[in-house]
């Protein structure tokens, strides 16, 4: 189906997040960190952005990711995931445009995600950071309910199944497949999922 960018689907989107009860977790030895799942406008329809990593990044370049990154000294998950979306792409997100927030999602690189969910109608400002995004991305919201996905893959290294999301003609893995996963089942479809034993592909275990 599609989603169109207005305010009953803010208003759906925002009921649902509010009525979750998210799992916080508490592990000591993670590094903490937020994302934005940002939902944007694109023509009449409701989007959410990706953006592909730096080349030069020393990390997971060229990659898919949502904007985020680690919490700075003082910060809350909120605080950080605005941060963010200021510096990788210059969207400057007031705290009243927070819709609510999911699981945080324990990584095997060592972090714990917490995904921040941000309504963003105004993206005329919006441009990437060279030192840290090559690109930014839109993708309709009904992408996060095909039918088609997500897919679960079997590796030998883990029991928990691997999590692929399919985005347009690409696809995505956890953590970010993970935290877009549950967005859909949660924000979108109102289902009561987890996703924190949803498995991460072995080269994104460093």
């Amino acid at each position: 189906m599609a989603y169109l960018f207005d305010n009953e689907l803010r208003d759906e989107i925002e009921a649902r997040l509010r009525g979750f009860q998210r799992a916080e977790l508490h592990r000591g030895e993670l590094k903490r960190a937020a994302v934005a799942i940002t939902v944007v406008p694109h023509g009449p329809q409701a989007s959410f952005l990706l953006t592909r990593r730096a080349p030069r990044m020393n990390a997971h370049a060229g990659q898919w990711a949502l904007p985020g990154g680690r919490l700075d000294k003082g910060e809350d998950a909120v605080e950080a995931a605005l941060r963010e979306l200021r510096e990788e792409v210059a969207l400057d997100i007031a705290p009243a445009q927070v819709l609510g927030m999911l699981d945080d999602y324990p990584t095997r690189s060592g972090y714990l995600i917490t995904p921040v969910v941000v309504w963003a109608a105004d993206t005329s400002a919006m441009t990437p950071n060279p030192g840290e995004v090559a690109s930014i991305h839109s993708f309709a919201l009904d992408e996060l309910t095909r039918p088609d996905s997500p897919v679960f893959l079997e590796i030998p290294e883990s029991e928990r199944p691997v999590i692929r999301l399919l985005i347009g003609d690409s696809h995505v893995h956890a953590p970010t497949a993970a935290v877009l996963y549950q967005f859909g089942e949660v924000g979108l479809r109102g289902k009561e999922t987890r996703v924190a034993e949803l498995e991460q592909p072995v080269w994104a275990w460093r």
